[in-house]
Parts: C-alpha cells; sequence; structure tokens
C-alpha cells in the first residue's frame, strides 16, 4: 500500500450495506478515502462490496450487530489493525417498527430501542480512544422525528434520545479535540420504509445521497470546526 493510500483518512459507517450508510461509504470512497462498513447480514454486506468494486485495500466489512458491545468493538479493533487510524465514526444502523404505542409488538420495540440508542452509545464508547488520537469526528444520524412529536411514536422517542446523545457526547470530547455532528434527516426514500411495515409517505423525498453528502461535509470540516446540528429535509416538508 502506497504512503498516499496510508495517509487517507479512515471512517467506520454502522448499518452501512444500503441507504444512507451505504451512500456514506460509497462517497467517502469515491475520495479516495478508506472505509468500514458494519451490518447485521454478511450477504448484503458480501453484494454491497461487489458493488462498490470491492476495494480490498480501501474498504472493510465486519457483520455484526451494532447493540452488541463485543460486535462493535471488534469492528473497530479490526479496522485499526488494518489501516492503522481511525478519523471518524458514522453512527447510522437504526430502523422503525410498525405500529405505535397503543398497537405495537413489544418484542420488536425492544431491539428498536437497543439499536437505536444504545448502539450509538457503544460505537462512541469504542471509537473515542482512536478518535481522540486523530482529533477526528463523530456523525450521528438522527431523525427530525427527534424533534418533534407524532402520536403514539416510539421510534421517534429513540432518536429524540439521539439528540440528546448527540450534545451530551459532544460535552464530554470537545476538549478532546474531538467533533461531534448529529444529522437529522427528513423523509427519506431508503429500505428504512419497507423494512419497517411502514408506507412511503407523500411528497417530496429526499434520497439516501442527498443525506450522505451531508454527512461527508461533516465528516470533511477543517479541523477546529464543530458542525454541531444538521437538519436536512426536502423542500415542502412541514414538519
Amino acid at each position: 500500500m502506497s504512503e498516499a493510500v496510508d495517509a487517507a483518512p479512515v471512517t467506520l459507517v454502522t448499518g452501512g450495506s444500503s441507504g444512507i450508510g451505504g451512500a456514506v461509504a460509497r462517497q467517502l470512497l469515491a475520495q479516495g478515502e478508506r472505509v468500514a462498513v458494519t451490518g447485521r447480514s454478511a450477504e448484503r454486506l458480501a453484494e454491497f462490496a461487489k458493488g462498490a468494486g470491492e476495494q480490498p485495500g480501501e474498504l472493510l466489512t465486519f457483520p455484526g450487530d451494532a447493540a452488541e458491545a463485543g460486535d462493535v468493538q471488534a469492528a473497530v479493533d479490526g479496522t485499526l489493525s488494518a489501516f492503522g487510524r481511525l478519523d471518524g465514526v458514522v453512527a447510522n444502523a437504526g430502523f422503525a417498527t410498525s405500529g405505535t404505542l397503543a398497537d405495537g409488538d413489544p418484542d420488536e420495540w425492544r431491539a428498536m430501542l437497543l439499536t437505536n440508542v444504545l448502539g450509538p452509545a457503544l460505537l462512541v464508547r469504542a471509537a473515542l480512544p482512536a478518535l481522540k488520537e486523530s482529533r477526528g469526528r463523530i456523525v450521528l444520524v438522527g431523525s427530525v422525528a427527534g424533534f418533534v412529536h407524532t402520536p403514539g411514536n416510539l421510534y421517534g422517542v429513540t432518536k429524540w434520545a439521539v439528540t440528546g446523545l448527540a450534545e451530551n457526547t459532544r460535552l464530554m470530547v470537545t476538549g478532546d479535540g474531538v467533533g461531534v455532528t448529529l444529522v437529522a434527516p427528513g423523509r427519506v426514500e431508503t429500505p428504512f420504509w419497507e423494512a419497517s411495515g411502514r408506507e412511503l409517505p407523500e411528497g417530496a423525498l429526499l434520497s439516501a445521497e442527498h443525506i450522505a453528502d451531508s454527512v461527508v461535509w461533516a465528516l470533511g470540516q477543517p479541523e477546529g470546526v464543530d458542525v454541531n446540528t444538521l437538519t436536512v429535509r426536502p423542500v415542502g416538508q412541514p414538519v
């Protein structure tokens, strides 16, 4: 591997085999950076790597559960072992369940709460020592649902938690030179809707690439600049 490649920034993206995470990984790779992505399905990760052109010296994949501390730590350690550094992490893994507090499935709630809330916290914990060394960046993918209330929406509650996690994390690490950005998308056309059993909302929609633009921009801010909150809605989405 050349010195130029060795100097390329390294970013770890959770839930990176499709949707927003996949779009972020592709954009970073296109910029000549090195990327590690995680996901629950080894098969989907392999399909993503194939679609990204494999890039064995620049792309790593780690099957695992974003809500399992051992899996998250293994992905961080594997990235550091292969690439020698870590400059950014993107906590993107998450999903929604169908139904509301009145009629949803409590077993599904548990998995959603663990993935959406515990998952980002585990990533911050595992990556922080390396990010302090690189004076790197943390990006948490939240949601507009983390700023507004909707009837019986437990998914929204998890994203309110991510909104709080972003600021609490920033207060903890700002003295270490680590930047923290919350990217809060509005309505985005991704596999999220099908996976959650929800109908795609009517009206204008963003693409995963639109949100990836914001994530990559946040990761690429110059040293000393800390952009904390980006709310990205399609034009025409009122709330």
